[in-house]
């Protein structure tokens, strides 16, 4: 019987594929016919997968998000909302093997995004869905009574997002200078100082 391939399994391992090249060689060697190779597949059989670059890389940009958030999904929220806040913020650093490659692969994404359209649009959909996750947790900080009632909360989940990112950035830019317990840290930190603004 001829062997059954699972097609979005199939998809998700060239994807990989890319990702790999694209951490090893930075995204312009991430080729179709690079990837073919790095997946153990022939260039024609690629077209079976995405039939241009751009889809290629739209798919391996959305599988990025995706794993992000069904860890996030997968997280225990009956719990006191800090604590919660706490481990959300923690998914989207590069504290392990698993979230630095997933960040990696990111950035180089998102960098490409600028000349790439296919790309921006999806950059800019996790970016307002990452406003809108940090919006969540600011309100449910004022909600809960961990936050002052008075604060302003658009204004704090901005500030939140560009905080985060920035943490993020220094830890895969700088890992010596910016290990993963830093980074918990300084998430912690801030996460204190939000919290004990009271009124």
């Amino acid at each position: 019987m001829p062997k059954i391939v699972d097609h979005e399994q199939q998809k998700i391992k060239v994807a990989e594929a890319a990702w790999r090249i694209i951490r090893r060689s930075g995204i312009e060697n991430a080729s179709v016919r690079n990837v073919a190779q790095e997946t153990g597949i022939s260039p024609g059989s690629m077209r079976h997968y995405f039939s241009t670059q751009a889809e290629l890389f739209s798919f391996s940009m959305n599988l990025v998000s995706e794993r992000v958030n069904k860890r996030i999904f997968a997280l225990s929220f009956e719990r006191p909302v800090p604590e919660v806040a706490r481990d959300v913020l923690r998914e989207l650093v590069p504290l392990n093997e698993e979230t630095r490659s997933e960040m990696e692969v990111w950035l180089a994404f998102t960098s490409k995004s600028m000349s790439e359209p296919s790309l921006r649009d999806h950059a800019d959909r996790v970016y307002k869905e990452m406003k809108e996750t940090m919006t969540r947790i600011v309100q449910a900080l004022v909600d809960y009574g961990f936050a002052s009632q008075s604060l302003d909360v658009e204004g704090e989940a901005l500030r939140m997002q560009m905080f985060v990112d920035g943490v993020a950035l220094h830890g895969l830019l700088y890992p010596d200078r910016m290990p993963p317990s830093s980074m918990e840290q300084m998430l912690d930190h801030y996460l204190d100082s939000l919290c004990k603004k009271q009124t």
